[in-house]
């Protein structure tokens, strides 16, 4: 299984708003906003507005800011993590780091949920960024035996498709060690425009893709990776 490891990349990433609020949209944004937040309202006293905050879970109008990947080999994890303000020199980048990923024989892509979220949002982004899209990363035209994604709350379904499983709870019963020890989700888009601090979001990011390589470990009965082993650069 050690060998099976190796030819994988993990990877997440972190989405945000395209834009700080919504007053700094667009006349034409602003229209595409409204009619899309018609249908999140879920309070009389919901807005364009106010639901802006969620425009980063939507590739149409939030902005990668951070991709952290994680190989595996001979037992230690090695990460590397793509961040930054300009979303295309970012994308670019992670585009030219998977094109070189089959000469060394890594030729998966593993994510949680990444079949839902990661994987298109990723494709969506460098296409409207004007970025050919990765042939691993590319799944239009494929049959589905010829994708090379690996979901990991796919398999935890086992043909459930009913419920959600976040990531956090799983590392709760797998007995994981958590990446919500600082951050979640929820503060990114915070963190990214009111604090600026994008060191703390890749970290945070990082520790989902330690989270998320140990999960799959577990879903194979496999150790743990120790902490020790783990390297970051």
């Amino acid at each position: 299984m050690e060998d099976y490891f190796s030819h994988i990349l993990f990877l997440d990433i972190e989405t945000v708003p395209g834009s700080k609020s919504y007053s700094a949209l667009n006349e034409r944004m602003k229209h595409l906003w409204d009619k899309k937040a018609e249908s999140m309202k879920r309070a009389e006293n919901d807005t364009p507005e106010s639901l802006y905050g969620k425009a980063g879970i939507f590739a149409e109008f939030g902005k990668i800011i951070c991709i952290s990947t994680g190989v595996v080999n001979g037992g230690k994890a090695h990460l590397k993590s793509f961040y930054g303000h300009d979303e295309v020199v970012l994308l670019n980048e992670f585009a030219d780091y998977l094109r070189d990923l089959p000469s060394r024989g890594v030729r998966l892509l593993c994510a949680h949920n990444g079949k839902e979220f990661d994987f298109p949002w990723i494709c969506r982004r460098m296409m409207i960024n004007g970025i050919r899209i990765p042939e691993m990363l590319n799944i239009q035209g494929k049959k589905p035996w010829e994708i090379a994604h690996i979901d990991t709350m796919e398999l935890w379904k086992f043909g459930d498709y009913k419920n959600f499983t976040s990531l956090d709870l799983l590392t709760e019963l797998f007995d994981i060690p958590t990446p919500k020890d600082d951050i979640n989700g929820a503060d990114v888009a915070r963190v990214y425009y009111e604090e600026d601090d994008l060191i703390r979001i890749m970290q945070y990011c990082q520790k989902d893709v330690i989270a998320l390589i140990q999960l799959l470990r577990r879903l194979n009965y496999m150790p743990l990776i120790p902490e020790v082993n783990v390297n970051y650069l």
